[in-house]
C-alpha cells in the first residue's frame, strides 16, 4: 500500500489567504452595520412583559417581583443596559457584560427576568424580500 502525502503548495495556501480575507471583510462590515445604543431594552418577568425602556436615555429600573420586593435593578447608561444588582444567590446576571446590541440578553434565571434589547425600527422584510 503506497501512502498518498499531499503537500499544501504555494496555490493552496494564496487560497487560503484569500478566503481568511474574505471572512475578515465580512466580519468587518457586519460589525459597522450594528448600532450600538439605539433601541429598546424589553425587560421581560415570568414570560410577561415588565416594561420597556429606551437605551438613549440614561436611567435606572428597579425590577420588582410580585410582593413588590425589588429583585434586579437595571442600569441603563451610555447606550448599555447592565444588571447592577439582583437578590438571586449565584449573581450570574450581575458579572454578565452589559448589553447594546439588537439580539443580546441578560438573563437571571432564579428571579425569571430576561433583558433583551430590540433594534430601533423593525422594517418587516428579510433579505430575500428585499
Amino acid at each position: 500500500m503506497k501512502q498518498v502525502v499531499k503537500r499544501i503548495g504555494k496555490n493552496d495556501m494564496i487560497f487560503i489567504g484569500v478566503l481568511l480575507m474574505v471572512g475578515i471583510a465580512v466580519l468587518f462590515a457586519f460589525s459597522l452595520h450594528r448600532e450600538k445604543g439605539s433601541g429598546w431594552v424589553i425587560v421581560t418577568c415570568d414570560g410577561e412583559e415588565y416594561g420597556r425602556y429606551c437605551l438613549k436615555e440614561d436611567q435606572t429600573v428597579e425590577i420588582t417581583d410580585a410582593k413588590g420586593q425589588v429583585t434586579n435593578v437595571l442600569v441603563i447608561a451610555e447606550g448599555k443596559a447592565d444588571m447592577a444588582e439582583a437578590d438571586c444567590p449565584d449573581k450570574l446576571c450581575v458579572h454578565q457584560k452589559a448589553i447594546a446590541y439588537a439580539g443580546e440578553n441578560l438573563v437571571c434565571l432564579p428571579n425569571r427576568v430576561v433583558v433583551t434589547v430590540e433594534a430601533e425600527q423593525e422594517n418587516g422584510l428579510d433579505g430575500f424580500a428585499q
